[in-house]
């Protein structure tokens, strides 16, 4: 399975971290920047290639991180077709409930505000857990498409 990444400096340290996770675990990481720690860079520009990315490629995820992930999040679901959740700390059950009535297919963690474990976590909980497939939840994510 593919999974695209993508993250500013507020993320950058933690991107690296999950990128070397997933490929032990033999997932395809397709690295979408930054490339290097730049402080001040805009988060959009790499977001936005995440979000392209999974959406054309519907078998694949996304994870993406920021400071708060806030942005990141508002930024990656402005591309139709993307639904991305967002996770900085707390009840990791909102992970599993994105995946299982919203189908959601990007990830975006607040990289400020969790430890590399929960990330982990988090990311472990998105990545294995399956959409319902219940007929209203597929109503409701239709809705928002339109």
């Amino acid at each position: 399975m593919k999974i695209y990444i993508g993250s500013d400096h507020a993320g950058y340290e933690l991107k690296e971290k999950l990128k070397k996770y997933l490929s032990e675990l033999k997932y395809e990481v397709i690295d979408k920047g930054a490339f290097e720690y730049k402080e001040g860079d805009d988060y959009p520009d790499y977001i936005r290639p995440v979000a392209e990315a999974v959406v054309r490629d519907e078998e694949s995820f996304g994870i993406i991180l920021g400071g708060s992930g806030e942005g990141e999040a508002m930024d990656a679901n402005r591309v139709e077709g993307a639904r991305a959740c967002e996770y900085y700390g707390g009840n990791l059950g909102i992970v599993k409930v994105s995946r299982e009535h919203n189908n959601a297919n990007i990830l975006s963690l607040g990289a400020r505000f969790i430890p590399e474990e929960e990330a982990i976590k988090a990311v472990d909980i998105f990545l294995n857990t399956k959409f319902s497939g219940d007929e209203r939840h597929i109503r409701r994510i239709n809705e928002l498409d339109k």
